[in-house]
């Protein structure tokens, strides 16, 4: 079976979300199966494994929607892409097409990093299920990062093809007998953007109810949205890292009395296992998905509600209280791995193709049988 990753979603100094599930996976995909991946910039390979790979048009390219053509020329038996927008039409293989969340179905501002004409029809796109629910059955199969997310899926009737979960993971695991000291400083961590349904404001009130606390908040930021953050509650202790390293973050996380996060809406929350994973407790807005992934290690709280929020901060002044959740944090986080979630994938691309082979040579992207059998990551 010839597997083909798209690829073409990797960053080329820094991963983001997609980035880093594109690099994590197909990282260790390959170790189970050989992988050749497909790029759109050389520069891409700074941060994916050194793998066969092939140079083809950008996913934001006027040629999209005909991509199956250049790929059809590798003679793939499966190709797999961490997005749902992958063009398909003329396909000659199987395909499994990615979901990571429907935020911004609620939540319909784009991400500000896109160019404004795919701002644009990102808008247009997330107006209606219909363009949604056309791209994903014209794939063999669909991916997403959570059973939340999944439950949506299926309450949107958003496809009929079969939905596999492969959860998103932490870059280097811990071991589940790790043992953290409680640290003395009083430190929050924020990790996300800015945009409004991440809530931040409500982090920023509960901070200034919480003096000998300082909130760091790690991403970019506009200097209108941090003089409106820094007017909200003058009193806070905020420090605005406007950036920084995976390395910078993560000496700060393992430094934390906490991480933060009061959004009201995510498709899964890597900030959380990233904490976890290295001990550090994580307080979280009491929403689907963040029960799912923080499990009973997680202290939850109203989004609503920073005094809720500054009420779960000081039950973690309490050493017994700190030491319990950490330990708790790590034997949580060590459900999410790149590797788990490779083999629930790889068992996914091997189901998909043997569904489509089965079919007949002469089936067409409309992709006539499908597997059955839901895959959770987490449950291998």
């Amino acid at each position: 079976m010839k597997i083909v990753f798209d690829c073409r979603y990797t960053r080329f100094d820094q991963h983001d979300g997609i980035s880093r599930y594109t690099a994590g996976i197909v990282t260790e995909l390959a170790a189970l199966h050989p992988v050749t991946m497909l790029i759109s910039d050389h520069r891409q390979l700074a941060l994916l494994p050194p793998l066969p790979w092939e140079l083809v048009s950008s996913p934001t390219s006027a040629m999209e929607p005909f991509i199956a053509r250049t790929i059809n020329r590798l003679k793939p038996d499966v190709v797999f892409s961490p997005m749902q927008t992958m063009g398909s039409w003329g396909r000659k293989y199987a395909l499994l097409l990615t979901v990571h969340d429907l935020i911004y179905y609620s939540n319909r501002t784009p991400p500000r990093n896109l160019a404004w004409p795919i701002r644009a029809l990102w808008r247009l796109y997330h107006l209606s299920w219909w363009p949604q629910r056309m791209l994903l059955n014209r794939s063999d199969g669909v991916v997403t990062v959570s059973e939340t997310t999944k439950k949506l899926i299926e309450d949107h009737k958003l496809t009929v093809k079969p939905i596999t979960v492969v959860h998103n993971a932490a870059t280097s695991p811990a071991a589940p007998d790790m043992t953290r000291s409680m640290p003395s400083a009083g430190i929050l961590v924020y990790m996300g953007s800015f945009m409004p349904y991440k809530n931040v404001d409500t982090l920023v009130r509960a901070a200034a109810a919480l003096p000998g606390y300082t909130l760091h908040l790690m991403s970019r930021i506009d200097d209108a949205e941090r003089t409106r953050l820094t007017a909200l509650a003058p009193q806070a202790n905020l420090v605005f890292h406007n950036g920084a390293t995976d390395a910078e973050y993560l000496e700060l996380l393992q430094e934390a009395t906490a991480l933060v996060s009061a959004s009201r809406d995510e498709g899964f929350g890597i900030p959380l296992v990233e904490a976890m994973n290295v001990g550090t407790p994580v307080i979280t807005s009491d929403i689907a998905i963040f029960r799912e992934i923080g499990g009973e290690a997680a202290l939850y709280f109203d989004p609503d509600s920073p005094d809720e929020l500054a009420a779960r901060v000081l039950q973690l002044s309490m050493p017994a209280e700190w030491a319990t959740r950490s330990k708790r944090s790590v034997v949580q986080a060590s459900r999410f791995t790149w590797a788990r979630s490779a083999k629930t994938l790889l068992a996914a691309l091997e189901e998909t193709e043997a569904a489509r082979r089965g079919a007949g040579s002469g089936a067409t992207d409309a992709g006539a049988v499908s597997p059955t059998t839901a895959r959770t990551a987490a449950t291998d």
